[in-house]
């Protein structure tokens, strides 16, 4: 198996696990807290995507789908054009707000660029740094793999949320 294979295959699961944790849920059930302070469903799932858009795109020196497909408009959410989540409080948590459809078409957009980067690549693409910020540089093979471990987290929380029992009515959540 060739490493691009290898990525393909491990970034190939993730749309799947996506559709899983969105399927039968709505809305309401999408923006629940675990605790009334975790991220939401809507939330972990649109950050997991913004995080590979922003990441992979500049990376293979190509736009963003958040912005070239339209998604900005689509969601609209009261959050610069740029956010993708990190960093974010509370109350901009609670914003992000979208139906399961929303969210699962932009994770699948977003998908589709990055498999077409991975097809493209070969193994010394991997060496190629991407980033200069970081002590040793960042190369496009860290950050891919940075990128798939970010997103089986936030996919894995996605799915652990959506199997806490939803808390009775009157209380916070928790």
């Amino acid at each position: 198996m060739q490493s691009k294979e290898l990525l393909l295959e491990a970034f190939g699961r993730l749309p799947g696990l996506v559709a899983q944790v969105l399927d039968g849920l709505d809305e309401g059930q999408l923006q629940r807290r675990p605790g009334g302070r975790g991220n939401s469903i809507a939330w972990l799932v649109w950050h997991m995507g913004r995080a590979e858009d922003a990441q992979v795109a500049p990376a293979a020196g190509l736009e963003q789908i958040w912005t070239v497909e339209g998604f900005v408009s689509r969601f609209g959410l009261p959050l610069a054009d740029s956010d993708t989540g990190y960093g974010h409080s509370s109350k901009q948590v609670d914003a992000v707000r979208a139906s399961p459809e929303l969210l699962r078409q932009y994770y699948e957009a977003v998908h589709r660029q990055t498999a077409r980067v991975l097809e493209g690549l070969g193994d010394p693409d991997l060496d190629r740094v991407v980033d200069r910020r970081w002590d040793p540089p960042v190369t496009l093979g860290v950050r891919l793999v940075s990128i798939l471990g970010d997103c089986l987290q936030h996919v894995g929380q996605a799915a652990y949320a959506k199997g806490l029992p939803t808390a009775p009515a009157g209380t916070n959540g928790a």
